[in-house]
Formats: C-alpha cells, sequence, structure tokens
C-alpha cells in the first residue's frame, strides 16, 4: 500500500532540490530514456527495448550537452537496471545528475555538501577518507601494490562500507583499474563515492574528456563483460566524438529514491516510490 504521506515528503524533498540547483544557475535538462548505445560497464545490465535500451544513466548524453555548449545542467529522471531487486535497489529508479564545465570533483563535491546542508543540516559536515586509507585500515591490504578486481569488489562490500561512519561520508580517490570514466592523475582516479548512515548514495568523477582513451577504457569494459557473460553494447561514437570538445568536466549521479528514504526513516527505497512492487 503506498503511504501518501511519504509520497508528500518525497514531493517536498524534490522540489527542495530543485530550488538548490536552479539558486545555483544550473538549467534542468531532460534527454532521452531509451538509448541505442548504453556505456559498456561490468555489471551494469539495461533492459532491452525494442532494437534499443533503456538507460542505467543519462550520463553519456549529458556530456554531449556540455560538449554543445551548455556549462551547468542537471537532471531528475527515471534510469533502469537489469535483475536489481532489495531494500536498496530497484528495476526502476530515479537519479538525479548533475555536471559542471571547467570544474573537478572537488567543485562537485562542494555542490554536494551545500545540497546536503539544505536536506540534513542535522547530519553535520562530511568527512574524506581515501580508499587507499580504508582498505588498508579495514581490509589489511593495499589495492595500489598488487591489484585484485575480485578481492576489491568483495572488501568494498563487507569489510569497506560496514566499516565508515554513519554519518555524511566522502570515499576519495580511487586506484587506476576502478577509474571507469574517471580522469586519472597518476595512479588515482579522481573519483568520489558519498555515503550517508553507511549507504552509497553518489558517485562522481572528474570527467575523462579524452575520447581515445575512453574508447580504450570502452573496449577492455566490453571484453569483461563479455568474459561474465553479459549482453554486449554498441559504442557510442556520438559520445566518443564529443568528449575533446568539453575541455574540462566533472560530474555526479546521486540515487534519489536512497536518499529520500534515508530522510524519511524508512526501512526500503519502496516505501518512498509509488507502486513499486507492482
Amino acid at each position: 500500500m503506498t503511504d501518501v504521506a511519504l509520497l508528500k515528503r518525497r514531493a517536498a524533498i524534490l522540489r527542495q532540490i530543485r530550488s538548490h540547483f536552479d539558486t545555483l544557475g544550473f538549467d534542468e535538462v531532460d534527454t532521452a530514456v531509451r538509448i541505442k548505445a548504453p556505456a559498456p560497464e561490468p555489471h551494469i545490465d539495461c533492459p532491452p527495448c525494442g532494437c534499443d535500451f533503456l538507460r542505467a544513466s543519462p550520463e553519456l548524453q549529458m556530456k554531449r550537452l556540455l560538449a554543445a555548449g551548455m556549462d551547468k545542467i542537471y537532471q531528475i529522471g527515471p534510469c533502469f537496471r537489469d535483475g536489481e531487486k532489495g531494500s536498496r535497489h530497484n528495476p526502476e529508479f530515479t537519479m538525479i545528475e548533475w555536471y559542471r564545465k571547467n570544474a573537478t570533483y572537488e567543485n562537485i563535491a562542494k555542490d554536494l555538501e551545500g545540497l546536503f546542508s539544505v536536506l540534513a543540516p542535522e547530519a553535520g559536515v562530511p568527512v574524506r577518507i581515501t580508499v587507499r586509507e580504508a582498505y588498508i585500515r579495514h581490509a589489511g591490504w593495499d589495492p595500489w601494490l598488487k591489484w585484485d578486481n575480485d578481492r576489491f569488489d568483495f572488501d568494498m562490500a563487507t569489510k569497506i562500507e560496514p566499516s565508515l561512519p554513519k554519518g555524511p561520508v566522502f570515499l576519495m580517490d580511487y586506484p587506476r583499474e576502478a577509474c571507469s570514466l574517471a580522469r586519472l592523475r597518476g595512479d588515482v582516479a579522481e573519483r568520489w563515492e558519498f555515503y550517508w548512515k553507511g549507504i552509497e548514495l553518489a558517485n562522481c568523477f572528474t570527467e575523462l574528456c579524452d575520447g581515445e582513451e575512453q574508447r580504450r577504457r570502452f573496449v577492455a569494459a566490453r571484453a569483461e563483460r563479455k568474459a561474465i557473460g553479459e549482453a554486449d553494447y554498441p559504442f557510442d561514437e556520438a559520445f566518443l566524438s564529443a568528449l575533446p570538445n568539453i575541455g574540462s568536466a566533472a560530474g555526479v549521479a546521486l540515487g534519489v529514491d536512497r536518499l529520500v528514504m534515508l530522510l524519511c526513516g524508512a526501512a526500503s527505497i519502496s516505501e518512498v516510490m509509488a507502486f513499486a512492487n507492482e
């Protein structure tokens, strides 16, 4: 049964989010939900929709808008992932993503701190912990000395995340092997993830704006997807061609349903989503 009071609270939170970004001079944008070429990320599967796919994220399309000349943009809308269902996951969910040109992940961290001070002032100022520090302290090894992808992912879920403070936390600076679409600074990926009450809410990059390097990463990701039996996706050639026109940028994806769940004190995202279990 949908709780109308929680849905009204959700609507109020979304109004606060929009007001915050509008006040900062961001433009709200809308991009297609049905796309031809999702980013080929291992373990993220987009539901097929005819000959196309339902997006897992509007990231590639929003970066093309930056390349076309937009400066500060945000989008709140539906995203989809196959095979994800639970108290923190749903096959259809709502994401807010925002991007800035001529910015780094530090600028986006300040944006999020500002938004959080509006939505949850009682939570206090976020602390920062580096990934390297967290793994050495809580998992007993240094991913920079000997990379092990499976161990990294397993320890993240079973040792690192449970050990984080319950207040707001930026987990900063990932190994280069976990760079995804982030820019590298030596052997560090300029990437952070944001946690509150032990739950991951957001993932941020200083964006990689090198089309050839991004193609190499897509090729490697496609090979990994094939090796583990996941569907193949075509490359988004328009995105790859547009990347050099961005110059520099940073952006973040934040799970709206999880955020609302925590702000409302709910036990599951389904409690703050209309008809999530139907």
